[in-house]
């Protein structure tokens, strides 16, 4: 029974007094599906808390979400891009921070029962409460992801999370932004009950009144700042440095930390840094003055560069899930009850994977022999593993898991499936004749998607007797790990087919865009191009660790010669060789090339090319410039290296959208970044034209042409749109979602 219910229209938190004396806060934003954190609830905490302070019949509160399988998801993002200036952000976000200090200072114990996912903001609040239930089911999460929006926790997460389950474990959250499962928030400390989800509220109201009995003592959270600092080295010479209040101790913690952070960011992410100078000020100054920093940074860091084009990074992949894939609005995705795969490769075992464990389907994997198809199990079985090892997933499930894939030499199980996905060898017989045998085998509307990179799905539905029903699905590797998938039609491809796809892969776990069939697709494309200038650049005599670590002080995660022989530099070759003959001189390889593949060094999967692969030896094969015929002395500013070869990804990825490769600006922008690693706080190729501006980058494209040929031409697109002032995104961009050529007006 409950009395004194406090409600108001369009609120999101109620307060429900029960009989007992616990307050039930409810959250529940109203007309959404999941509660984010907005402005207003500032306001509506601070009057929940002053309703409880006031209420002499109050002794806890639970604070509960009303929503189905959702907490607190963090705050809505559209309300911190809006934000006009730091000032604004820091006023409205100081308001944030009292209330939620006032609730921590409640008398009475509020306990926080979270169920479903409980990020950013949300665990920010719930951090404030004096203790934290949580269900035991896979869709409850923890985390602070603020970083991966170039922001950092701004509602006393910097001070909360570090005194609850110590500095090392509060950083490795705080500066990742990764999300934890309940086991692992349980044995960190940030959780203090489980219970299965219908016992939720019951064990929460429990424990509260369990606590207003208990002394005001044994309600304060634990400080952990002195064990983690013991925990961070195993050497008994440390051991007594590293104690209680010792600041020459934590220094050593906050430099180390400081300085595997920038090895990692190159300082192009300022968020880590701040979170850590954040929380660093709070260990050795106290919270209030941790708190006072925290604002400040977080204000600064919303309305920043690099916040904005990742919170756009953000809103483009929220409204990808939303997308079809099909421009047809008719179109509509069949159901989908079992996948089979050709190839129990790398690529093939890596698609089983997440079609088994991702999309919950039974999967057939098929290869030539017994061997290859132990090698796809084993592949699937051993990612599984890993997980067990790491305590993702229990022995149990890998075994429930693993039963949904299954593996022949034959044909024998395709019969009822209704995608058949192709990741056999770069060669268009052979993918003619696995076309032929699929729609033999199988059923009359089999979807046949091939997973190559290279070969047009045009001529590989050639050999089909259902063209409509050909389509390609390009993975990236490791398929398990790399977030994009990329869709290939065909001006045949059925658009139930596309919309079919699509939602597979959704399921799957990618991040899915469409394009239009041709030479390269869109990625392999505007990757060739890329790896090419680095390549030019190195038979000028620049050495190979100077490019590569050029690139990746821009803020591309490897650089392109060590990405060679990552891809492999035969099959890399090959690749060239084909877009090279479609697209002319300006993909024109330097010389010498071939004799790395003639020389046989083929990258890591030989352990011969750029680099040593050995146990010994590390770093760059020096051998390799003998082979190529080259000084390595030349010096070139890192800039200009960067620039080179960039600017070649960003001008063809524009080639791409003139000519309808591309449905959008942001499909071309998603793709280079979880497919290629464009550096995502540089927002992906056309970001970065609208925010350099295309006049700019069309005279660096004409500067480098007039020095180094016609593989530096601007695209047409950036031209008009130097012409016209026009942007990507603000103007003068043909609606998403209409392949075909395009020509962006002028004037």
């Amino acid at each position: 029974m409950m009395a004194n219910t406090t409600r108001s229209a369009g609120k999101a938190l109620t307060v429900d007094v029960r009989d007992n004396g616990v307050a039930l806060l409810t959250l529940d934003v109203p007309g959404e599906s999941m509660n984010t954190l907005k402005w207003s609830f500032a306001d509506e905490f601070r009057e929940a808390v002053e309703a409880l302070e006031s209420d002499s019949r109050v002794r806890a509160a639970v604070l509960i979400s009303g929503k189905k399988d959702n907490f607190l998801a963090g705050a809505d993002i559209t309300m911190l891009q809006e934000a006009k200036s730091a000032d604004e952000v820091a006023e409205l976000m100081r308001k944030g921070q009292r209330v939620m200090q006032r609730m921590a200072e409640l008398p009475m114990p509020v306990v926080a029962a979270i169920h479903g996912a409980c990020l950013g903001g949300g665990l920010e609040v719930a951090m404030a409460c004096h203790t934290r239930v949580a269900t035991n089911s896979s869709q409850t999460k923890f985390g602070l992801p603020e970083v991966q929006l170039g922001l950092i926790p701004g509602a006393g997460g910097t001070q909360r999370l570090p005194r609850l389950i110590g500095i090392q474990d509060a950083l490795d959250l705080i500066l990742t932004g990764k999300h934890i499962p309940v086991r692992k928030a349980k044995s960190l400390g940030l959780v203090d009950e489980v219970v299965p989800p219908p016992l939720l509220e019951e064990a929460a109201v429990d424990l509260a009144l369990s606590l207003a009995q208990r002394s005001s003592e044994a309600q304060k959270p634990l400080d952990r700042f002195t064990s983690a600092l013991k925990n961070v080295f195993s050497s008994e010479e440390l051991s007594d440095l590293l104690l209680e209040d010792n600041p020459v101790g934590r220094k050593v913690v906050f430099d180390q930390a400081r300085k595997k952070l920038l090895a990692k960011t190159k300082g192009n992410y300022p968020a880590p840094e701040r979170a850590l100078d954040a929380v660093k000020v709070g260990a050795n100054e106290g919270m209030e003055r941790g708190l006072e920093r925290e604002l400040q940074h977080f204000s600064e860091l919303v309305v920043s560069p690099e916040a904005r084009q990742l919170m756009n990074i953000f809103f483009a992949t929220q409204e990808l899930k939303k997308d079809t894939g099909s421009d047809d609005p008719n179109a509509e995705p069949r159901p989908v009850h079992k996948v089979g795969v050709l190839g129990g490769g790398l690529m093939g075992a890596g698609i089983a994977y997440v079609s088994a464990v991702n999309a919950g389907l039974p999967v057939r994997i098929k290869d030539k022999d017994h061997k290859g198809v132990r090698h796809g199990l084993s592949y699937v079985r051993g990612i599984l593993d890993e997980r067990v090892a790491r305590k993702r997933t229990t022995s149990r499930e890998r075994m429930e898991l693993m039963s949904r894939v299954t593996g022949t030499t034959d044909y024998s199980g395709f019969a009822d499936a209704e995608v058949a996905i192709e990741a056999v060898f770069e060669d268009l017989e052979i993918k003619h004749r696995v076309v032929r045998e699929v729609e033999k085998a199988g059923r009359d509307d089999v979807i046949f998607a091939s997973n190559t990179s290279t070969i047009p799905i045009t001529r590989i539905a050639e050999a089909s007797e259902h063209p409509e029903t050909v389509i390609g699905m390009h993975y990236f590797s490791p398929v398990h790990k790399m977030p994009l998938l990329e869709i290939i039609v065909t001006d045949k491809t059925a658009p139930w087919v596309t919309a079919t796809c699509t939602k597979l892969g959704k399921d799957q776990g990618k991040t899915v865009i469409v394009v239009r069939d041709g030479v390269g697709f869109y990625t392999s494309r505007i990757l060739g191009p890329y790896m090419n200038e680095a390549l030019h650049i190195l038979a000028e005599g620049v050495p190979v660790k100077t490019i590569d670590d050029a690139l990746v002080n821009f803020g591309f995660p490897v650089g392109p010669l060590k990405l060679l022989d990552e891809v492999g530099l035969d099959v890399a070759q090959k690749a060239s060789s084909v877009v090279r003959s479609a697209f002319g001189d300006r993909l024109d390889a330097p010389p010498g090339m071939d004799g790395l593949v003639a020389d046989e060094r083929l990258g890591r999967k030989n352990k011969k090319g750029f680099y040593h692969y050995g146990r010994k030896e590390k770093g760059v094969d020096e051998s390799i410039y003998e082979v190529l015929g080259i000084e390595p002395n030349k010096q070139m500013d890192p800039e200009q290296i960067a620039l080179r070869c960039t600017l070649q990804m960003v001008n063809e990825a524009a080639y791409c959208f003139g000519e309808g490769i591309l449905r959008s600006a942001r499909d071309g922008d998603i793709g280079a970044v979880f497919g290629l690693g464009f550096p995502p706080f540089r927002g992906g190729p056309f970001r970065y034209v609208d925010s350099v501006g295309a006049d700019k980058i069309a005279s660096q494209l004409e500067g480098y042409a007039d020095n180094h040929g016609a593989r530096f031409q601007p695209a047409p697109v950036i031209q008009n749109l130097a012409k016209s002032g026009n942007t990507f995104y603000g103007g003068g961009e043909p609606a998403p979602g209409e392949f075909g050529e395009r020509v962006v007006n002028v004037g």
